[in-house]
Formats: structure tokens, sequence, C-alpha cells
């Protein structure tokens, strides 16, 4: 298994000097080496991370196979590699080693654009057939590892991140009105497949293209089908105790210290229950981290979304997994000194403090473990969040998690305004989602919303949590595992009908069902509770202060795409819906415009039409 960072050079110039300007802005995905592999105008590129004991294997890797040669450069991690690696060898294929890119490529070469259908596992990854003169790439189910995409000079540009197609020679970082559109009425979320940077988008998840002769056809090769549910409540319980349990074993497969990040949740508790209780049994112990604030205790302030603090839930799983822990507690100055970096990590403006903080986080584990699991993910497939439940933010007729858009309009520069309908751009991707979504025909009026609502869920607001764990992790070299986004949950799970997953009216009622046993009770129907945020009023001052220093700079970029008078204005009022999701309320807001400002400057964004 290997986290990595890939690139690809199509029908464009790629010289020595362009392959390491390209390789060294992946060199934090991949500090664990390097590679390159050019074939007339082809140009793959891979840094590796290591999540393995044995040898590193060459990467990008070539498998000779009848007349055609091919190269992969993969990242990712495939969770049913072992099964895959005994039929193929079934098959005839024969294996140099062990990596997981080495199963990728050879089940491509057996069964083609078919094999995607056959991994388990999050990656994204491109294939290079040179006699076919052909480039084969693709993205996991979930959308859990990131590719990106972009024309250029008749040729093609892809690459993990943003910032290694921004740094080939000759490529603008620019912004027009859409991509503007996207930051101050859907940001941090953004619309499937945009790249928000005037023509950079980004491969979906479920997705694969072919590049051939100059051109990139895209195709979907799965997304979340409605199905008959026939099993009883009892059977359904039991299925997902099963489905939980094989997609933790199976992502504890590490050959590198490996630990889970515990927040005293539902879901953390549960996976970090669930690999205690595997470890136990191979007389080991689990390494379990923690993030909390600075004097946290002291400024936390109950409310609807979170009504209560983290701390005695992780003391209650510490007694109980008998874990080796580590805490790490941030102070405000801690967040506020990585608003730069988050942004640089995610190459957009992100989630304020909370992507601060988890950058934070992921650094200080770092040192322990290679591999951690997290919780992530299941209230999109559950039904945990307050817009699944809530009567009228289940009802609304937008995102459910982003209910500012007159807000966020009054921001927005006079030329912006012009040149949107605020009201419409929102619209128009809210339609596009729900249209999107596979819906049997006989389901009751709120089953069928259920599943119109995961389906906004998986498209937009889960997009925007993975792309915060990808990016935060890897700017330091670690691997965070997701168990819940195993497609094979969310397939079955899609089916399953709310007043299951409703159980006696507690959000992830179902959840809560199967897990009896496994956790305290006061932990295993906890309140729902978001990632921890902080509440320490010197936060709020400190990113107030440095908005009001930008608000005095006449030269600041901010302010050519929001109103001066209008942010100073919000500086004074509060808003009542959070800016975006749960979380970002009126100090979020301000760091999120501070991340703005910020990059606009450091990619030196060009406004364009």
């Amino acid at each position: 298994m290997r986290m990595s960072a890939i690139a690809g050079i199509l029908d464009l110039p790629a010289g020595e000097e362009i392959v390491k300007k390209l390789l060294l802005t992946m060199k934090r995905r991949g500090p664990d080496g390097e590679g390159s592999y050019t074939y007339k105008g082809y140009t793959l590129l891979h840094t590796k991370l290591s999540t393995s004991k044995h040898r590193i294997e060459s990467n990008p890797y070539i498998l000779d196979w009848g007349a055609e040669r091919y190269v992969i450069a993969f990242d990712g991690a495939l969770y049913n590699a072992p099964e895959l690696r005994s039929k193929l060898e079934k098959l005839g294929h024969h294996f140099d080693g062990l990596s997981d890119d080495e199963v990728v490529l050879h089940a491509y070469v057996q069964w083609g654009e078919g094999a995607l259908l056959s991994f388990n596992g999050v990656f994204a990854f491109s294939i290079l057939q040179e006699r076919a003169g052909i480039v084969f790439i693709a993205r996991d189910r979930i959308g859990v590892k990131p590719l990106f995409y972009m024309h250029h000079n008749d040729g093609l540009l892809l690459s993990s991140e943003i910032k290694t197609i921004l740094s080939y020679p000759d490529v603008p970082a620019r912004l027009d009105a859409n991509g503007a559109g996207e930051l101050l009425l859907l940001g941090p979320g953004r619309t499937p497949g945009s790249g928000v940077f005037r023509d950079i988008y980004e491969i979906e998840p479920g997705c694969f293209g072919v590049y051939h002769d100059r051109k990139l056809q895209i195709t979907r090769y799965w997304k979340l089908t409605d199905r008959e549910h026939t099993e009883s409540f009892e059977e359904t319980a039991e299925h997902i105790g099963y489905l939980l349990q094989d997609a933790v074993h199976r992502q504890m497969m590490c050959d590198v210290p490996l630990g889970t990040m515990l927040s005293g949740g539902l879901d953390s508790s549960l996976i970090s229950a669930l690999c205690a209780r595997e470890l136990d049994a191979q007389g080991k112990s689990l390494e379990t981290f923690s993030v909390d604030y600075l004097n946290q205790q002291e400024h936390f302030q109950p409310n609807r979304f979170q009504p209560n603090s983290d701390t005695e839930y992780i003391r209650i799983m510490l007694s109980e997994l008998d874990s080796r822990h580590h805490w790490t507690v941030l102070s405000p100055e801690d967040l506020v000194n990585l608003i730069a970096d988050a942004t640089i990590a995610r190459d957009l403006p992100g989630m304020g403090d909370v992507d601060c903080s988890l950058l934070a986080f992921c650094e200080q584990i770092k040192p322990h473990a290679g591999v951690v699991l997290s919780g992530e993910c299941a209230d999109e497939i559950f039904g945990g969040y307050p817009w699944y439940r809530d009567e009228d933010m289940r009802n609304v007729n937008t995102f459910p998690w982003c209910r500012s858009t007159p807000q966020r309009a009054t921001l927005l520069h006079p030329w912006l305004k012009d040149a949107l309908n605020s009201e419409e751009f929102v619209r128009e991707r809210y339609e596009a989602a729900l249209a999107d979504s596979d819906i049997l025909p006989d389901h009751s009026a709120i089953d069928r919303r259920i599943k119109q609502l995961v389906n906004l869920n998986f498209r937009y607001f889960m997009q925007t949590l993975l792309d915060r764990g990808d990016r935060m992790s890897m700017y330091h070299g670690l691997e965070i595992r997701m168990p819940f986004c195993d497609y094979r949950i969310a397939e079955y799970l899609y089916g399953v009908p709310w007043e299951f997953k409703d159980y006696r009216g507690r959000e992830k009622g179902l959840l809560r069902y199967a897990s009896e046993g496994l956790l305290p009770q006061s932990v295993l129907y906890r309140k729902k509770s978001p990632y921890p945020k902080i509440f320490d009023p010197k936060f709020s001052e400190i990113v107030s202060n440095m908005l009001q220093a930008v608000l005095h700079d006449q030269s600041a970029p901010l302010f050519d795409l929001v109103n001066r008078e209008a942010v100073g204005a919000l500086m004074q009022d509060d808003f009542v819906w959070p800016w975006y999701g749960q979380l970002m309320r009126k100090p979020q807001t301000i760091a999120y415009l501070l991340q703005l400002n910020y990059w606009l400057e450091h990619y030196n964004v060009q406004l364009c039409d």
C-alpha cells in the first residue's frame, strides 16, 4: 500500500527542469521517493509515501504484456489486493513485488476499465499504453484521493494537487466570475468537477477518462444506485456490523505504526474500539490521538450543533481501550499561524480554524504513526447531520449546510453582482445534484427526500471534508484512512429505509444499535458532536484584528472580489445561520476571508472574463 502524488504531462514539453519543478510540488505527499517515465510525448510522474516495510518498487511501475507496454503512476491503497493478486495469478499473471499499483496494473491489463469495479480501495491513477497511444485515468468511487486536470496548448496536464498544474510553465492562475462564485457562494465547497481556477477541473469520484489523439473522454463507472431493501431491521444491523468490521480489518493492514483519531464521539470511538479489539487479539496496544484547545473547557459554549465538549468522553474511551494516548493541545495563536499553510495545503481557501487544527494535529501524529483511522463520513450515509433530522432544515429548497446565500451575496464586489445571479448560481447546482439522484419510484416522501440528501451530501458536503482530510494529512506525509468510506457500506446503506436509520428517533440509530456491546452506553448514545472547533474568544479577536488590517490595506486583492464596505459591516454584525456546515460561524468566516486574501496573493491570481 502506498500513498503518493501523481502527475502527467501529455503532448506537452517535459524537459528535465520542468519535471524537477513539478516533482518538487509533489514532495510533501510523497517524501519517500520519486520517479518519472517518458515515452514520446507522454510523461508520468510519481512521488512515494510508503506504508509498507517492503522495498519500494520503482514507480511509475512498468509491465510488458503481449505486444504492449503499460506504465502506471498510482496514488492510493487497495484494501482487497491479496484477493485480487490470487485471482490474477490463477489467470497467468506473475508479480514482482507486493505493491498495490502492480495489482491495479495487472487487473487493468486483464479486464480493462472493468477492473475498476473489482477494486475496494481509494485511488487516483494514470496508465499509459504506449503502442495504443492511450492514457487511462481513474479515481475511486467515493473520491478520497484527488485528481485534477487541465487542457493546455493542445495537450493535457494531470496532477494530484492543483499546485502541480500551476507550476507548469506558462500556466497562469486565473479566476473568472464562475470561479469567484464557487468561492463566495458555495465555498469552501465547490461544484463537482470544478477546480475553481479557470480551465482547471477535477475528475469526479467514480469516473474514469481516456486520453487519445489529444482528446479526453470522461465516463462515470459508479454512482449510488437505489435498490429494494428486503432485509429485516435485525438482519440490516447485523449486515452493517459485518461490513464495518471488515472495512476496519482491511484498512488496518499496514507495516508502519498504526493509530486512530479519537474524538469521543460515536464514530471515532467505534473505529477505535474495533481496532483495539483486533490488536488486543495480537497482543498489541492501540495508539490513539486526540486534539483539544487551550482552556477549551473554560470557553466552551453549548449550541444545537455542538451540545457538549469532547474531553470527558475521550477519557471514558481511554479507560475502555487501554491505549497509548497522545494529546495535541492548540492555542488560538497556533491556529492563526497556520492560516497560510492550510491554504497552500488545500490550494484553496478552506474551513478556517478546522483546517488549521487538523493540519497541526496531523503534524503531531506523524512522529508516532504513519497511518491513522478516522470516523469521518459516517454522518453522510447514516443520516447523522441535523439537516437529515430537523424537518425545516430537511425540506429547505437549497443546500441545507449552505443557507447563507443572501448574506454571501451582500459581500460580492459590484462587478461580480453584475456577472452572477447569486440565487440562480446556487439553485442550478442544487437542482442538478437532485436530478442526479437515483431513486426508485415507490418510496415515501421522506425516504425520497433522505435519498436526495444523501446524494447532495455525497457530491458536495462530504467532498469538502474529504478534501480537508486528504490535503491536511498528506501535507505532513500522513495517511488517514476512513472505514466508513468503504463503498460497500455506502451502497448498502443507500437502500436502507429511513425508519431503520432513524431507529428510536436517534441520529444514526441503526449504527448505535449495530454497535451495542462495543462501547460504553454514555458514548454509544452521546448526542452527535462535530469535529471540535475553538471557542476561545481570543481566536475571534486575533482574526478580527487581522481582517481589520486587511480592510485598511488599499492594495489587498480581497477587495477585487468582495465589497469593502460589506466586509466592514460583517465585522460588526453576526448572522443567523453558519456560513457553511455546522462549524463556520463568524470567526471562521473571518478566517475564510483571510484565507481568500492570502490565496489571491500567494497564487498571484489573475481575474479574467
